[in-house]
Parts: structure tokens; C-alpha cells; sequence
């Protein structure tokens, strides 16, 4: 939820409360993201929607919008511990983009991080590294940042 909403309201709400918001977001119908499954358990989430969805990404110097074009934008993943490591995010990705294309979408968004390092803590490895987006076949199309380029891959109909 914390690219959902504001500061003040997902610390208001946090723990149970962003639970709840998420839940109601699920029982509307909307799609808040794809899910990994390995022997029907849940091993990996990636949060995927239209821009529009995430207000904080306006309000990030790093992050605002490149251009007018509209987007869906990936913001977030999460990998169980044991799956880590293996591609699950590529394939998250994939699917992602699959999801959007499906949707009608014709942009596809990511905020990776580029680490300066070889090797980087999984605990900032949540917004999908640039590496991954590559693989899937994502430009980086702005950097305002020296870790944090702004990727994008144009969907096909």
C-alpha cells in the first residue's frame, strides 16, 4: 500500500489497517498485481497498475513522470527467501507485461534500482533490479538518479 496512498495515511493505517485497504482493492476487482506460485503456495508478488494508482510516484523528484504518455508501472516485488536468487522477478516481470498487454496497456514502467556494487542487500532489492528489467527487454529512458533509472518496454497489441 505505500505507493498507494500518503505518508501520513499509511503510517495511519499500517499493519492491519494497510491489510484491509488491500483487501478492499482485491474485492472491487481490480488487479493490484501478479502473484508467483510454486506447489500451489505463494512465493512472489509483483505490484503492477496503471500509473494513476500510485500517487507517490508524482511526488518523487526521482520518479515523476518522464513524459505525458500514459503508463502502468511496476513498482514493487517480493520474493519468499527461498526462491530468491533463481529469476522469479524476470518471470514476474514477464508476466506482468503480459497482464498489461492483455489490459490494452501500450507502456510498460519500472523504477529498478542499478546497484554501484556487485552484490546488494535484498532488503533494497524490492523495487526489481535494472538487470532483471533488461532481460525482459525494458530501455532505460531516464536517470535522475545514479542508481534509479526509469525503464520502460512499449506492449505490443
Amino acid at each position: 500500500m505505500w505507493w498507494r496512498v500518503e505518508q501520513r495515511k499509511f503510517e495511519a493505517q499500517k499493519g492491519e489497517g494497510n491489510r484491509r485497504a488491500m483487501k478492499r482493492i482485491v474485492g472491487s476487482g481490480r488487479v493490484p498485481g501478479i502473484l508467483a506460485y510454486h506447489n500451489d503456495r505463494p512465493v512472489g508478488w509483483c505490484s503492477v497498475a496503471p500509473r494513476e494508482e500510485f500517487p507517490r510516484l508524482e511526488r518523487s523528484r526521482i520518479l515523476k513522470p518522464v513524459d505525458d504518455e500514459p503508463v502502468w508501472s511496476v513498482v514493487c516485488f517480493f520474493i519468499a527467501k527461498d526462491y530468491r536468487r533463481r529469476g522469479l522477478s524476470v518471470h514476474l516481470l514477464q508476466a506482468a507485461v503480459d497482464y498489461v498487454r492483455e489490459q490494452g496497456g501500450k507502456i510498460v514502467e519500472g523504477y529498478a534500482v542499478d546497484p554501484k556494487k556487485d552484490k546488494m542487500s535484498d532488503l533494497f532489492a524490492y523495487h526489481g533490479l535494472a538487470a532483471a528489467f533488461r532481460k525482459v527487454g525494458f530501455r532505460e529512458v531516464a536517470r535522475r538518479s545514479e542508481t534509479r533509472p526509469i525503464m520502460r518496454l512499449a506492449v505490443a497489441g
